[in-house]
Formats: structure tokens, C-alpha cells, sequence
């Protein structure tokens, strides 16, 4: 496949959820207006095509290391709506980069959605660090929709990291994201949103501590802006000696609504869990303190949220 067939808005999306200016080397699918546009294997990473949904199966060998595998999703056709199934079998001890993602631009009329449901199966002691970056564009009146679904098993020992941002350009979102931990394993989720306009966003987090001495900790920080809202619901569950931290941070500002809903259940006299939700404006004396540097009352808020959202 030639990057030379990618139009400047598709080569556009790509670099916003990817930060890809070409298709990548080794392990990736890349699937454009509701089609998979291309994709490549390697010698430890396997991609096939599902013969009964859409969407792909990804197999990666035991034991691989320092390897990555790329699969954006790219929506330039207004009106065009999808719902694709992705499932990830990573070997026990592997140690590995997954980088998804979705790019939707809009210049129409009509809604444009992608839906995706990705399921990750983690073997014994595998690591995994897995990036999600969604992001919309276009001048159309037409939505721009995303609904990202997770659903993540981690075996004995097993650790990943979630890395999910949401910064421009969504007009809806509901982001669900459930997960099971045996003995040992870990689970870290660092959660970055921002909403303008009308826009609305919902973030769902569930987390079964079911193993010994397994863990998590769910952080999520969001700026609310305009007439915006957002809603933050997370719940972990202590079923064994275990430990659990969920904190929401939210800056709100102008006519927006945040709500935030943290939730733990111990179910084990051995469950150590906590929670923590804040939500504010930006504070004055931050911005008098960026204004004496000669920033305006505008670079000194944008200073301020992209420090907050870092």
C-alpha cells in the first residue's frame, strides 16, 4: 500500500491519532471509511481479518518484546456509520506497544460514527502499554460520534497501561471501559478529555480486583468548556486482598456541567481502595500570575489547561 493514496485530510487524521506521517513498518491495520484499507504482519505480531464481524483478530507470539503494532481507524465520509470488533491474544511475557485510535472528519450534514469493541486477553507476567487517541475535524454540521469500548483480562502478573486522550473536535462520546485482574496484575489508566460548544462525554469504568495483591489505579483529567457536559462514572471492586485508587480532576469554565461518580466495593476485609473527585474553575491567581509575564487573560487559560491536561 502507497502513502501517496492518502488524500491531506486522511494523512491529517492519521498524524492527529497516531502521530504517524506515513503508514508504519511491521504489525499494523489501517482501515479507512468503514473498509480495512491495509494491513501487515510480522514475524512475532499476526493480524487477520474476522470472517464473521468486522474488525480484526491480533495474535502476538509469547515472549516478544520491544515490538508494536498500529490499528487506526479514519472516517472522512459523512454520515457513514460503523461498529467494528478488535481482539488482542498477547502471549505471557511479552512486552508490547498497541497504538489504536479513531479520526473522524465531517464536512457534511449527517452524523458520522465509529464504534469500536476491543477486547485484550493478557497471558502470565505479559506487559502492555496501550494508546488511544480520538479526534475529530471538518466545517459540516453533521456529529461527529465515537463510542470506544474496552474490555481487558489480565492473567497472573500481568500489567497494562492505558493511555486514552480526547482533546478536539468529539460532539459525543461514551468511552466504557471494564476489566478483570488475577493474582498480581495491575492495571493503570491515565484518562485525558477536553469538551467545547454542546458537546457531551461519558467515561465508564468498571475494574474486578479479583486476584491476591492485584491492583489499579484509574486517574481522569478533563477540562469542560462552553456549554459542554461531562459525566465520570467509575467502580472498582475489592473481591480479594487487593489495592484500588479512582481520582476525577476537572476544570470547569464557562457554562459547562461536570458530574462525577467514583464508586469502590469491598468485598474482602483485605481490600484497600480509594477515591477522589475534584472539580473547580481555574484559579485567579494563577491567571494574574501568567498575566505579570505578559500573557493575555486567553494564553494564560490555555497555558494553564494544557499544563492540567499534560
Amino acid at each position: 500500500m502507497s502513502q501517496n493514496k492518502l488524500d491531506p485530510i486522511k494523512k491529517e487524521l492519521l498524524m492527529q491519532v497516531a502521530d504517524l506521517h506515513e503508514v508504519p513498518e511491521g504489525a499494523y491495520s489501517l482501515r479507512i471509511d468503514g473498509q480495512l484499507y491495509g494491513k501487515n504482519s510480522s514475524a512475532n505480531i499476526t493480524i487477520e481479518k474476522k470472517n464473521d464481524l468486522p474488525g480484526i483478530d491480533i495474535y502476538i507470539k509469547e515472549g516478544t518484546k520491544n515490538e508494536s503494532v498500529h490499528i487506526p481507524v479514519l472516517l472522512a465520509q459523512s454520515g457513514l456509520r460503523e461498529l467494528v470488533y478488535n481482539d488482542f491474544h498477547i502471549g505471557a511475557d511479552c512486552d508490547v506497544t498497541i497504538v489504536a485510535g479513531c479520526g473522524i472528519h465531517n464536512g457534511g450534514d449527517k452524523a458520522s460514527e465509529h464504534s469500536g469493541i476491543h477486547r485484550f486477553f493478557l497471558g502470565k507476567n505479559a506487559r502492555v502499554k496501550y494508546v488511544e487517541k480520538h479526534y475529530g475535524s471538518g466545517d459540516g454540521n453533521g456529529e461527529r460520534i465515537m463510542n470506544p469500548t474496552t474490555e481487558a483480562h489480565l492473567d497472573e502478573g500481568a500489567y497494562m497501561e492505558m493511555q486514552t486522550a480526547q482533546i478536539k473536535g468529539v460532539d459525543s462520546t461514551n468511552r466504557k471501559t471494564v476489566a478483570t485482574l488475577a493474582d498480581k496484575a495491575t492495571l493503570i489508566v491515565h484518562e485525558k478529555i477536553m469538551t467545547h460548544g454542546k458537546q457531551t462525554a461519558i467515561t465508564e469504568f468498571e475494574v474486578d480486583l479479583n486476584g491476591v495483591d492485584c491492583g489499579t489505579h484509574v486517574v481522569s483529567r478533563s477540562v469542560a468548556k462552553d456549554q459542554s457536559t461531562q459525566k465520570f462514572l467509575s467502580c472498582i471492586n475489592g473481591n480479594n486482598r487487593c489495592s484500588g485508587h479512582t481520582e476525577c480532576d476537572a476544570i470547569i469554565m464557562d457554562d459547562a456541567c461536570v458530574v462525577a461518580v467514583p464508586q469502590i466495593l469491598a468485598n474482602h476485609t483485605e481490600a484497600s481502595l480509594i477515591h477522589e473527585a475534584a472539580i473547580g474553575k481555574i484559579a485567579g491567581e494563577q491567571l494574574i500570575k501568567l498575566e505579570t509575564l505578559g500573557l493575555t487573560e486567553k494564553e494564560a487559560e490555555e497555558q494553564i489547561i494544557n499544563g492540567f491536561l499534560k
